[in-house]
């Protein structure tokens, strides 16, 4: 059989450029010994989850720690999948977790190795084919839908594996008049590569997180190129890895079944195999038992439930380090103040096992970091949720700093010594502070003494309050109210005789609070009056008595 003519038949493209041309254009990469060139190749989909967070973040850190590159690659073969707006919702979301890009599909800058939508790369894919079938490493299959479901069928029944291999590839030795028939007939064809390989030979692999792993040789004839002339993603991944001078590799264990057939693509094609890293799966405890975190049944799978949330970024970025690298935790804990990136991340030192996912580690992560900002930060960074999740009135309130600022300064306790940890998200920081604005203002009076001693307690208040009064001064006072309603002054008195009195002054001041926010328990009820303003405190004060 003349296989240039073939080849030339099935891939009658004039364009094509010769293979070392390709080699030319994409040239080895100008980088320090060691440095890492790694990427994230998402389908355009528009659904970007943890999972692809936690393997972006590992390409990211072990690109910049090494002096590499990490660029973005969309693998959009699929075109039904495809959904609009869906790779600047990949951009973007990976950007509010503080992943960027040095390279790749809309990102602004050198952008040397690209096309990065594999579908703009048709013809390279489609010369690398049309040298495979000239070299007899490649062919037609003119196989329908149905006949290929007829080989599953017979496969399944007799208890073997599944694919398009052996006996089974019923196009692999078609004649010279057959394969012309065919094509002279119309009939739509793939490209499938002709498999060198024999699942009796096996092969030690080493997986640059898994360790030494045992693999077996190739045997399955995969489609190359489908009938559209768009190439499968194994094959355009070969050559896309090789010309964008990947070094490594980082994905999900679900990929390693794919791993012999991407060995001998990348061997056929004459190309150096890059290192492959394959990812443990994030796990989740579920009543006692183990299991994949799910798109179905898992909402904290989708990033969209961390930003919609409210998680800080950083907090989020910290935790998934920790399960990425067992030793960043004991680093963090020596080095509280340094940021993240100091830290050397080494892809050896990921798990080789499922990670089990713990959102009551987030959430502590999550209190300590927010705990560390100033309030100008803080400030920053829940103006920046309610700005996209917020309400109307969230909004409005947010307009106003320097009073949000006032009260961050009080929740956040960074005026004194301790620190305080309230906060693990935006969305309870901001319902947090509700209170402090007269339309979210909506208390459910509960006071523990009867109405008669709460009217005293608070008009009695609001008759001497002033605002100016320190903590001192303000305390003073109601010393003095709670003494005329019927409660000892000092907590003292009430401890040596309790049947002499309604209750300690700790019980007044309850009074006050319950009045004032709504609630018994709060931060300093004499700045929270301050911050409030005379009016505004003595009006609330008249609210809750005439609630009575």
């Amino acid at each position: 059989m003349d296989l240039n003519k073939l080849a030339q038949a099935l891939i009658p493209d004039k364009d094509l450029l010769p293979l070392d041309e390709y080699e030319k254009m994409y040239p080895p990469r100008n980088l320090a010994k060691g440095a890492e060139v790694t990427r994230l190749a998402p389908s355009p989909t528009g659904f970007i989850h943890l999972g692809n967070l936690y393997s972006a973040l590992a390409d990211e850190r072990t690109a910049h720690t090494t002096g590499g590159i990490f660029y973005l690659r969309i693998e959009d073969t699929d075109e039904k999948r495809k959904v609009d707006g869906a790779v600047e919702s990949v951009i973007r979301s990976l950007k509010y977790f503080g992943i960027n890009f040095d390279e790749g599909a809309e990102i602004s800058g050198e952008n040397a190795y690209g096309p990065y939508y594999q579908r703009q790369r048709a013809s390279i894919y489609r010369a690398f084919a049309k040298d495979l079938i000239s070299r007899g490493l490649a062919y037609p299959c003119f196989c329908t839908e149905d006949e290929l479901n007829v080989i599953r069928e017979q496969q399944t029944e007799r208890k073997e594996i599944t694919g398009y291999y052996g006996k089974y590839a019923r196009c692999r030795n078609l004649s010279e008049e057959e394969i012309y028939a065919n094509l002279a007939a119309g009939k739509p064809y793939v490209i499938r590569l002709k498999s060198q390989g024999n699942t009796e030979n096996k092969m030690t692999f080493r997986d640059a997180i898994k360790g030494d792993i045992t693999v077996t040789e190739n045997d399955q004839d995969v489609v190359i190129l489908k009938s559209d002339g768009i190439p499968t993603y194994h094959f355009a991944h070969a050559i896309d890895d090789h010309f964008m001078r990947t070094t490594l590799v980082i994905r999900g264990e679900e990929w390693l079944s794919s791993l012999p057939i991407h060995i001998e693509l990348f061997k056929v094609l004459g190309f150096p195999l890059p290192k492959y890293g394959h990812t443990c799966s994030l796990m989740k405890t579920d009543n006692g038992t183990k299991r994949k975190l799910s798109k179905r049944k898992d909402p904290e799978l989708s990033l969209d439930f961390y930003r919609g949330a409210g998680y800080y970024p950083k907090a989020v970025i910290k935790y998934l380090m920790t399960i990425l690298n067992s030793n960043f935790e004991e680093w963090a804990a020596k080095n509280p103040s340094a940021d993240y990136t100091a830290f050397k991340f080494s892809v050896g030192k990921m798990g080789k096992s499922g990670a089990l996912f713990d959102l009551d580690k987030l959430n502590d992560i999550s209190r300590t970091e927010l705990s560390a900002l100033t309030e100008g930060e803080m400030y920053d960074f829940l103006n920046g949720w309610v700005t996209e999740f917020g309400t109307q009135a969230d909004k409005k309130h947010f307009e106003d700093r320097q009073y949000i600022e006032s009260i961050l300064t009080l929740i956040m306790g960074t005026g004194s010594k301790k620190r305080r940890k309230d906060i693990e998200r935006a969305e309870q920081g901001v319902r947090l502070i509700d209170y402090f604005f007269d339309d979210t203002f909506t208390p459910e009076y509960t006071f523990r003494s009867d109405s008669e001693t709460v009217k005293q307690v608070l008009s009695g208040y609001a008759a001497v309050y002033d605002v100016n009064d320190d903590n001192s001064a303000w305390f003073a006072k109601l010393k003095v109210v709670a003494s005329q309603a019927g409660f000892a002054a000092e907590t003292s008195e009430y401890k040596a005789n309790p049947s002499a009195y309604k209750g300690s002054v700790a019980d007044a001041a309850e009074i006050l609070r319950v009045a004032i926010t709504g609630s018994p328990n709060s931060p300093d009820l004499c700045t929270i009056m301050k911050i409030l303003g005379k009016d505004r405190s003595i009006a609330r004060l008249a609210k809750a008595e005439n609630s009575l």
